[in-house]
């Protein structure tokens, strides 16, 4: 996409109306930063708590769902309830109806460091591999900076919402110190997680579409990184040149690199193929949801002994192992073999680049470079590898996850 982002809110009923999106799908640890300023007063106070009320009945909210928690705005923010305090819709919308009004400043920026600082922690319930969001409610505008705020909150891997209620009056444009707040704050700047409402009395038909926005998880960029965005696979040389104890040392060396990945089911994912003249899948993408498990099935793989086909086992893999993944991360691919590949790499190789795979190739003894660099995306020099004995191989774990991390970073621009 070529331009800077705009730097406007879209309206609440255009980016995801179509979206045939299911609300019961949320996977997300959700916190709202309710305005309790004077600038609100009591009465839009509970106007905005009845829309909050609103979309905690449309999240399914649960153990598996989404969790919700509250921080209120005002001179000092105030924790009302944690994630870990309410596991039901109905338990969230009560402790929501208990909540008093505080006024006081819209201190928005002190909140939002709070929430940051103190409230994603496991002691207050936030869950490995869910997406942190934080829903900031502004009525007006923050009485004090929000950009430190923002940048903290970025680099903690929040995504945060803004949702905008009114516009400052002509007359109180003068007593805002940042007119550019929003596009400071939100997560990104592209319009997703800006949301403007005319005012409190229309609010419910921007109910749903709010409610799509917080719960759209491949939207989620600020929680996406290279460790929790990636489809892992591994294609396994299991010829006869190998020999069952350096096999041990190749599934060591995958076991490695599976350790510093974030896997989980709306995380990163692992799968791998061996291969001889035939081709095995050991396990599937959608298999090994957590990195136990997938650290267990790489320990399992069973070493086969054959020939080495190395072309025809990159289509199986393209077609059999990427073909199935419905997920939006990166696929990676890395090949391991010690040989020279009984047929041409180079075609399966391109058509395995043509359809979105980077490859990294690994080789070991007497594998061949011209075949490393034919298999390895660009550019070839950092993505083919070369070790002359197989105990070597463990050394170039930093290099391949630095590899894939910058190359995730270098298709975020």
């Amino acid at each position: 996409v070529s331009g800077p982002p705009r730097a406007t809110a879209i309206p609440a009923s255009g980016l995801l109306e179509n979206n045939p999106f299911s609300i019961t799908d949320c996977k997300a640890d959700i916190v709202f930063l309710l305005d309790g300023s004077w600038n609100l007063g009591k009465r839009r106070f509970n106007l905005q708590k009845n829309f909050v009320i609103r979309i905690a009945q449309l999240l399914g909210i649960g153990p598996e769902g989404p969790l919700v928690g509250m921080v209120q705005i005002s001179d000092n923010p105030k924790n009302e309830f944690n994630l870990k305090n309410f596991t039901t819709s109905k338990g969230v919308i009560s402790a929501i109806k208990n909540v008093t009004f505080r006024g006081g400043s819209t201190n928005v920026g002190k909140a939002l460091i709070y929430t940051t600082e103190t409230f994603f922690t496991r002691e207050k319930g936030i869950r490995a591999g869910y997406p942190k969001v934080v829903i900031v409610l502004v009525d007006g505008w923050p009485t004090d900076n929000m950009e430190e705020a923002a940048h903290l909150a970025k680099k903690s891997g929040i995504n945060v919402f803004i949702v905008s209620v009114a516009k400052p009056l002509p007359e109180e444009q003068k007593m805002v110190s940042d007119p550019n707040y929003i596009e400071k704050s939100v997560c990104r700047n592209n319009g997703l997680f800006s949301y403007n409402i005319p005012n409190w009395f229309g609010m419910y038909k921007y109910l749903k579409p709010l409610a799509q926005r917080m719960c759209s998880y491949e939207q989620m960029v600020c929680s996406r990184t290279c460790f929790n965005s990636v489809n892992l696979g591994f294609l396994i040389d299991g010829s006869s040149s190998v020999g069952d104890a350096n096999y041990q040392t190749v599934l060591k060396f995958v076991a490695e690199i599976v350790e510093a990945f974030d896997i989980y089911e709306i995380g990163a994912r692992v799968g791998a193929v061996q291969f001889t003249y035939e081709q095995r899948t050991e396990f599937e993408f959608e298999q090994n949801l957590t990195k136990e498990d997938a650290l267990s099935a790489v320990s399992r793989i069973r070493y086969w002994s054959g020939g080495t086909a190395t072309g025809e086992a990159l289509t199986y893999t393209r077609k059999n192992l990427f073909g199935k993944v419905k997920n939006t991360n990166m696929k990676v691919l890395i090949v391991i073999t010690d040989g020279q590949s009984y047929d041409d790499v180079r075609g399966p190789a391109a058509e395995a680049h043509q359809s979105g795979i980077t490859i990294f190739s690994v080789g070991i003894s007497w594998a061949i470079e011209a075949e490393l660099k034919a298999m390895a995306s660009e550019p070839k020099e950092s993505h083919s590898f070369f070790v002359r004995d197989f105990p070597m191989v463990s050394k170039l774990v930093p290099d391949i996850i630095k590899g894939i991390c910058t190359d995730y970073s270098a298709k975020q621009q």
